[in-house]
């Protein structure tokens, strides 16, 4: 018996962006490592599919098939950017199995790849073969001593949110079928058994960000101290924690120390008025950096040159953690469902969930260890590398994958 054929599913797949669309990209090329796939995925990531095909050759993509598929304009012309789209993901779901009906492929095993988590349904089942969903994500939700400085809005949407959550979690049947009906879950992290309440041996925790390794150089001890922090600028990322850490951080300086320090923020979004007005109050202008948006091969470099990565995130996964331990970035997070989970204290700093401004003096703290100490920097920046090799690499991941599917379809030897 042959590798098995795969049905993937992956609602965001783009080449040329990270985070869930480079999510989706590098998990279709590692299932075609081992398998050929049928990858169906949005008619709008075509063009760029097809560019990077065309760009970048590689004998792996003879296992790819790629097909596109939406659903007609008058059940989607409400859709702008990311507003509606978990509405509009949910619709996609349900869409595809008729799209993949028609199209009368023949396969083994239907893999709902990307997009989704703990509350989101998938209809992949209806197709009658085994099934592998995920990796599957869950965000808990954010401790309300983190949400001193978001707005009231922010709030009751958030709230509103959690219900929902909570709403799919209890009474779902679409969700209740999907978890009976998988042949294998692959959670992201501890969270997702929790909520789905998942008792059999037909999942597994397993960390689903990765990588691109592109950093191949022994790691130079750094001249300057620049910290590093990635993401939307959004309640979720804990950006206004990074810049309170950072300026208690920095104040505590002389001045001539402080002309070799530097926080550089990466991202967009509704929060940014917030972190300006955090830096003034600081009198941080000289020292911190906010870049709206910059070229992806810009922002590898903009990792090289860096010392630290600042991520207190609340979120449940974070694909920029393992782009920074590849740059052999020790990492200082928060201790949670998310980076907690796979930061040790070999390579970075997971500060235990506290009171608002007790999180901030840990962060601080944490900070203040690594430029006072060079040499731990340095270790733990061979530690981070190290780390990223052993268990953030996307091969590593195919890999993951294709024992789950060895499960699923066992092959002859």
């Amino acid at each position: 018996m042959s590798n098995p054929t795969i049905v993937a599913t992956c609602y965001a797949v783009n080449p040329y962006k990270g985070s869930e669309d480079g999510m989706g990209w590098n998990f279709v090329y590692q299932i075609a490592r081992f398998n050929t796939v049928f990858a169906i995925t949005r008619e709008n990531n075509q063009e760029a599919i097809e560019k990077y095909m065309r760009h970048n050759p590689d004998p792996v993509y003879d296992n790819i098939t790629f097909l596109y598929f939406d659903l007609p304009y008058w059940m989607r012309f409400w859709k702008k950017g990311g507003r509606g789209a978990m509405l509009y993901y949910y619709m996609w779901q349900k869409g595809i199995v008729k799209f993949i009906q028609n199209k009368k492929l023949i396969f083994d095993i239907a893999h709902n790849v990307n997009f989704h988590n703990d509350w989101t349904p998938s209809f992949l089942y209806q197709l009658k073969k085994p099934m592998v969903w995920g990796p599957v994500g869950h965000h808990p939700a954010i401790p309300k001593t983190y949400l001193q400085l978001a707005t009231t809005t922010f709030k009751l949407k958030d709230k509103a949110t959690w219900y929902i959550k909570k709403a799919f979690w209890k009474w779902s049947p679409a969700l209740h079928k999907t978890i009976k009906n998988a042949s294998h879950i692959w959670c992201m992290n501890t969270g997702v058994p929790e909520v789905l309440k998942l008792e059999n041996d037909s999942f597994s925790v397993f960390p689903s960000v990765a990588s691109e390794d592109f950093y191949t150089d022994i790691i130079p001890k750094k001249a300057h101290f620049n910290l590093i922090s990635v993401g939307r600028f959004v309640p979720l990322k804990g950006f206004d924690l990074s810049l309170h850490a950072f300026a208690a951080f920095i104040n505590s300086l002389t001045i001539s120390e402080k002309k070799a320090c530097h926080l550089t923020l990466v991202g967009s979004g509704n929060e940014i008025g917030l972190y300006r007005t955090i830096i003034a109050q600081n009198e941080m202008e000289s020292y911190v950096t906010i870049i709206e948006w910059i070229d992806r091969a810009e922002l590898m470099k903009l990792y090289e040159q860096s010392a630290i990565f600042l991520f207190p995130s609340h979120e449940g996964a974070g694909m920029v953690v393992a782009e920074a331990l590849s740059f052999g970035l020790p990492v200082i997070c928060l201790d949670n469902q998310g980076p907690g989970q796979y930061i040790d204290e070999n390579c970075g700093f997971a500060i235990p969930e506290a009171p608002y401004m007790e999180t901030i003096l840990g962060l601080k703290t944490a900070i203040q260890k690594l430029y006072s100490s060079p040499n731990l920097l340095y270790q733990m920046s061979g530690n981070a590398r190290k780390k990223y090799q052993e268990r953030f690499t996307w091969n590593s991941r195919g890999e993951y994958l294709q024992t789950i599917y060895n499960q699923l379809h066992p092959c002859e030897s």
